[in-house]
């Protein structure tokens, strides 16, 4: 099945059919802001400065389950991110990926790539999802897996 039969928020609130990224490959990361791996913004907008000619797209959704690190309001989070790492890729409201209130789009991703022995919970943020021009997601990485590390899956997607 492929993605893009979810909706999300953007950052200002604004209904987005990720139908809207149907024949782009996609990485899709839970972010926070006060996150020993929010440096990472820096990497996943480098990734997208580089590949987003050929049809690449990050998409960014802030999170707060994993210590809380994401209290921001949607404004702040998307001032914090302009100005501490230059980000311009699509970022989203607030989102849960673990628990009752799992957004449904990471309801997915987590089923069709499961973690580290068939683990579908999130551990923590900046979990990364590789999506390719099908809606389907192919990979996934951990929040530690930094960002420059997926240049050649990114590459050979955005080159088929």
């Amino acid at each position: 099945m492929d993605i893009y039969g979810h909706q999300a928020l953007s950052l200002a609130g604004e209904p987005v059919e990720l139908a809207r990224y149907r024949g782009k490959v996609l990485l899709i990361v839970n972010t926070a802001s006060a996150c020993g791996f929010t440096p990472q913004y820096q990497g996943l907008e480098a990734l997208y400065q580089q590949f987003q000619a050929q049809g690449v797209a990050v998409l960014g959704f802030p999170c707060n389950q994993f210590g809380a690190q994401e209290k921001g309001s949607a404004a702040e989070i998307g001032a914090f991110c302009e100005k501490n790492f230059g980000v311009t890729f699509p970022l989203f409201a607030k989102i849960e990926v673990n628990g009752a209130h799992t957004h449904p789009l990471f309801k997915q991703l987590k089923q069709d790539a499961r973690g580290v022995l068939g683990t579908q919970a999130i551990k923590w943020n900046f979990t990364k999802f590789l999506v390719d021009r099908n809606g389907r997601v192919v990979k996934r990485y951990a929040p530690a897996t930094m960002p420059a590390a997926l240049l050649d899956d990114i590459a050979a997607l955005a080159a088929s």
